[in-house]
Parts: structure tokens; sequence; C-alpha cells
């Protein structure tokens, strides 16, 4: 005797809260069910994941506009992202306790501002490219030099600004990765790992990135794995010499020399 049809929407229960769920988002947290579709590139999402394994946009929300000829979309947006430079530079100069005399940073000037001050990135005169690419140093610094504070300031508008660029190549993607992992967002980190690695499933960046977030979930064996066939992939990708290996070469030979984990 077959039995009958259960009602799957009465049995459905959300991946990421537990609770329960019918249609294609949860209603509790929206995290995305069997079948949702992300917003920005309609790539089939993975039930509770946060952000599109495809293009790295955050479930629920739509990829920014691209500009229409004759507007003024990206004048304004490299204007909004400096302003939040300075307002996350005046945050962090509270929370360090640095220089309280209320000095204004300098403008326009021929050198670019030290990285070892925190005081943010001009980028007001750069094309949007530029201005993500010197806030992705801005992050980077940062973190080398450990402050962790002013990492969580300046990464959230990092990641903005290489959103505004529409669609990213693989550099950018890795770029974008690298904030992600040092800011401790893996998913984001994860989800352009595997974007740059559903491109070439040996890429160095891409494997990189992917043990970097491996670590972060504290996935040993993942990492491992990662870890792995990114020594035995080094060798001949190196040798292609493409341009994000020599812009990111410092990063691959860290990692050649990092210990196994």
């Amino acid at each position: 005797m077959a039995s009958s049809p259960s009602a799957p929407d009465a049995a459905t229960r959300c991946p990421s809260c537990g609770a329960p769920a019918t249609g294609k988002f949860c209603s509790n947290c929206a995290a995305p069910l069997a079948g949702a579709t992300c917003l920005a590139c309609n790539a089939l999402l993975s039930p509770g994941a946060k952000y599109c394994h495809r293009c790295g946009t955050r479930v629920g929300t739509e990829a920014p506009p691209v500009a229409r000829a004759g507007t003024n979309v990206v004048p304004w947006s490299i204007a909004g992202i400096s302003l939040l430079a300075v307002v996350a530079f005046i945050a962090a100069q509270r929370f360090s306790g640095g220089a309280p005399d209320g000095t204004a940073p300098q403008q326009g000037g021929a050198s670019t501002p030290s990285a070892a001050t925190g005081q943010p990135p001009d980028i007001s005169n750069l094309t949007p490219a530029e201005a993500a690419v010197r806030l992705y140093n801005r992050v980077m610094g940062q973190h080398e030099r450990g402050r962790a504070d002013s990492v969580q300031l300046f990464a959230p508008m990092a990641i903005a600004a290489y959103q505004q660029l529409g669609q990213l190549d693989l550099d950018q993607r890795y770029d974008v990765g690298r904030i992600a992992a040092v800011s401790g967002d893996e998913s984001l980190a994860r989800a352009e790992a595997d974007t740059i690695l559903s491109k070439n499933p040996n890429h160095l960046l891409g494997l990189i990135l992917a043990a970097n977030a491996a670590r972060i979930r504290k996935d040993t064996a993942a990492e491992r794995t990662y870890r792995d066939k990114f020594l035995a992939a080094a060798t001949a990708e190196r040798a292609k010499q493409l341009p994000e290996y020599i812009t990111h070469e410092n990063d691959i030979a860290i990692a050649l020399e990092a210990k196994r984990p």
C-alpha cells in the first residue's frame, strides 16, 4: 500500500534557526530555504547561506545598481565612502586614545597619509577601483599592526567600495575575501573563495582564501586539504604569471612558508 504524500511545508524547518518555515525564505530569520535564488545574480542558494556562493552578495540584498550614462552615481558613491572613512577615523581616535587635539587630516597633499597614524586615506579624487584598492591596503595595514578595532571600522567601507565596482575580476574577489577573512566574516571569505575556485580549481589565491576560511571556522581537515592542493599546484600556477599572482606575490610566498596544520 502506497503511503500518502507528506505535507512538505509542515515538515520544513529553517536550517539556520530551526523555526518552521515555508516558501523560499525563513520568515523568522530570512535565511534561504530550498529553491531560493540570489537577488543579484539569480544563482541557486544553499539553504541557510548568508552570502551567494557565485557573486558574494549578502542574501536578501540586490547588487548595487550600475551607474547609467549621464548620471553622477559614481562620484556620489566615492563621496559617501570618503565621509565614512572620516567618521571611522574619528571613532578610531576616540577608541585608541590617539591625538585628541581635533587637528583635521591633510587633504590633497602630494604624499599618502602614513598607515601608522590610522588616518583615513583621501579617496575623494580617485577612481572607484583606486578607492577600493586604497581601502584594501588600509585594512591590511591595520591588520598587520594588530589593530583589530581599526580593521572592524574600515572593513565594511572597503567591502562597500568593491561592491560599487559591479562585476569583479578574480583579483578583486580575492581582495574582498581577504578583507572578510581578517575581519572575521568567514561566510563572505568562503563565498569569494568558492567563486574563484569555480573559475579555476587550482587558483592559488582561491586556495589560500579557502584555507583561511576553514581556519576561521576551525575546520582543520578542510584547511589541510586546501593547503595540500595549494602546495601541489604552486609551481605550475606561479609559472602562469597571472596579474593577480604578481600583485599578491607576498601572500603566495607566505602561504608557501606556512607550516602545515
